[in-house]
């Protein structure tokens, strides 16, 4: 795969990670639908648009993946969705990014990882960062939403964890978003009392499954053919600052002083930690 090929899939697909957490902040703050039926959508849009790029590759839908790793899945889909009826953009992608790192570096340490001075120093200041930014303020982010986001960031640390060593991550993904279904069916169920869905909020919610989840995961496993490891892990440092600048142009939320010091406090510290990883 060339450098420029690489490139821009990445490019492509970090646009994608960021437009879910865009797609679903203006459903739930410009539109009528509710979250948990953003959450039903979007994870029902995932399962049919992995399911058909599955198909068209030869391969047999639900073949692979597992239900622990869907709960996870599930898990880390509603989170996000409950959580962004009060997080701005930018705060809720910076939660959920912190939190999914320092859920697999906590892990890995747990497991008997050691780190060198360097990844202390830079676990201490993403750790601070996020202590930074959750703060009692005027530009604090709502504490439920925050602890929903980090649950979410969570769920999606442990998917990620128990997908390592994958030989064929599409049909997994694929498997995973499949074996949703009934969760997210059980779900708009239990919700059934407070439903709320119209044609625009349901349009960004099959955009936010069935595009930047379902073809954003499926450019990202092309992508990850040309990347080395460090690499491909550095760069989704990209996606909450891209994710914010989203949240400023597309819903006119503000910049605070805050998320940006955070931002660099949390990013920079988790890139000290995965630039010497091995």
């Amino acid at each position: 795969m060339t450098t420029l090929r690489t490139a821009g899939l990445t490019l492509v697909a970090m646009l994608a990670f960021a437009a879910n957490s865009v797609l679903c902040r203006v459903a739930l703050r410009n539109t009528t639908i509710d979250p948990a039926s953003f959450t039903v959508i979007r994870l029902l849009s995932g399962a049919v648009m992995l399911a058909l790029l599955i198909h068209l590759r030869g391969g047999r839908p639900g073949r692979s993946g597992n239900w622990g790793s869907a709960l996870a899945l599930f898990t880390y889909a509603a989170g996000f969705s409950f959580a962004y009826v009060s997080l701005p953009t930018g705060a809720g992608a910076l939660l959920l990014f912190a939190a999914v790192q320092a859920t697999m570096i906590l892990t890995g340490l747990a497991r008997g990882e050691r780190l060198h001075a360097r990844q202390a120093v830079g676990l201490v200041l993403a750790f601070g960062g996020l202590i930074y930014l959750l703060l009692p303020g005027l530009s604090a982010p709502p504490l439920g939403g925050a602890a929903l986001m980090i649950g979410a960031g969570v769920a999606w640390g442990v998917y990620s964890l128990r997908g390592r060593g994958i030989r064929d991550p599409l049909a997994a993904t694929g498997g995973n978003f499949l074996r949703t279904v009934p969760m997210a069916l059980a779900l708009g169920i239990f919700a059934s009392g407070t439903v709320r869905v119209d044609g625009t909020g349901a349009l960004y919610a099959v955009l936010s499954g069935a595009l930047a989840s379902g073809a954003g995961y499926a450019i990202w496993y092309s992508a990850l053919a040309g990347l080395a490891a460090t690499s491909a892990a550095t760069v989704q440092l990209s996606v909450p600052v891209i994710a914010a600048l989203g949240g400023v142009l597309v819903l006119g939320e503000a910049l605070s002083i805050r998320l940006v010091v955070s931002s660099v406090t949390i990013l920079g510290g988790v890139a000290l930690v995965l630039l010497k990883r091995r």
